[in-house]
């Protein structure tokens, strides 16, 4: 029986119900094929998005980095321009500038995306800035002292040749330069900084990490100053102005001032240049925000530093 005599002899209920299933059956792949494509077009367009977000990023970063990268040319064009009639301090410039060519040397060979690394060089170039300050302020401080210096020595050499009765008059101005001289002998220091370090020793900004902090400074060279020990306190303040203190903190005297230190250290003072660092420990839960730095020496204030932990 050839398929034409069997529609003909099929019932017309199950000739329209099969009729129905095959439509089904062809229609099935149809809407398969059909889901498929709406799921492959919407990965597509997630897939886009995504790279276009990175690509974004990426832009942003590199940008920052160019950014950062002028600043690191810039100081290396201050540190070019500053210059000093004192051989120790040329010395420390040319230190300084090398320290800047390494650092632009290695921005340059480090990625947009290593962010850890590009705000490690943010806080080494912060950190350059302010030892460059320091040398303007010693320069111009060293270069102004001298100048007045050789100008009073200049005019009391010129009084002492004119008469006798002069003498008086001359010796309060020898007086007036030995007080000046012993102005010059105060200690001063410079690169003062307060850092956070974590329990692996390893210096950060996260409040909730750190478990002690350390300031460092350097006490300048000064023929003039008097030799032997130095205690050099610190008093560090946390964000809501609290002194940090634990069971070595004392009590020093400044200018007629009593203070109580965070913490201390003696150092032996033979006139030239110490590198010194006081460990800040046992003071309790460290918090966000500033935290304030001041150093003294039982004569004068060092200076101040700022570190801030998020």
């Amino acid at each position: 029986m050839n398929l034409k005599q069997k529609a003909m002899t099929e019932d017309p209920l199950e000739r329209i119900e099969r009729e129905e299933r095959e439509k089904k059956e062809k229609k099935g792949p149809r809407t398969v094929m059909t889901i498929l494509a709406a799921v492959a077009v919407i990965l597509a367009c997630i897939l886009a998005y995504m790279l276009y977000q990175r690509n974004s990023l990426v832009k942003q970063l590199e940008g920052e980095k160019a950014e950062l990268a002028q600043q690191m040319v810039a100081l290396q064009e201050d540190f070019s321009s500053l210059s000093s009639d004192y051989e120790n301090i040329n010395h420390q410039l040319d230190t300084s500038r090398e320290q800047v060519a390494m650092l632009i040397e290695k921005l340059s060979k480090t990625e947009a995306t290593n962010r850890a690394k590009i705000r490690q060089y943010e806080k080494e170039l912060g950190t350059l800035r302010t030892i460059m300050k320091g040398y303007i302020v010693q320069i111009d401080s060293l270069n102004t002292l001298n100048k007045k210096l050789t100008a009073d020595a200049a005019a009391a050499r010129r009084e002492a040749a004119e008469s006798r009765r002069a003498n008086e008059e001359l010796s309060q101005r020898v007086e007036n330069l030995s007080s000046q001289v012993n102005a010059g002998k105060v200690l001063r220091a410079r690169a003062i900084s307060l850092t956070g370090y974590y329990s692996n020793d390893k210096a950060g900004d996260r409040h909730s990490r750190i478990r002690y902090m350390v300031a460092s400074l350097s006490l300048v060279e000064n023929s003039l100053a008097d030799k032997g020990p130095v205690r050099v306190f610190v008093r560090v303040k946390d964000p809501e102005g609290v002194l940090l203190m634990n069971n070595e903190s004392i009590e020093f005297t400044v200018a007629g001032e009593t203070l109580q230190s965070t913490a201390s250290r003696e150092v032996d003072y033979e006139g030239a240049e110490v590198d010194m660092s006081i460990y800040i420990n046992d003071t309790g839960e460290f918090m966000k925000g500033v935290y304030t730095l001041e150093v003294y020496t039982e004569q004068s204030l060092l200076g101040r530093a700022e570190c801030m932990l998020r």
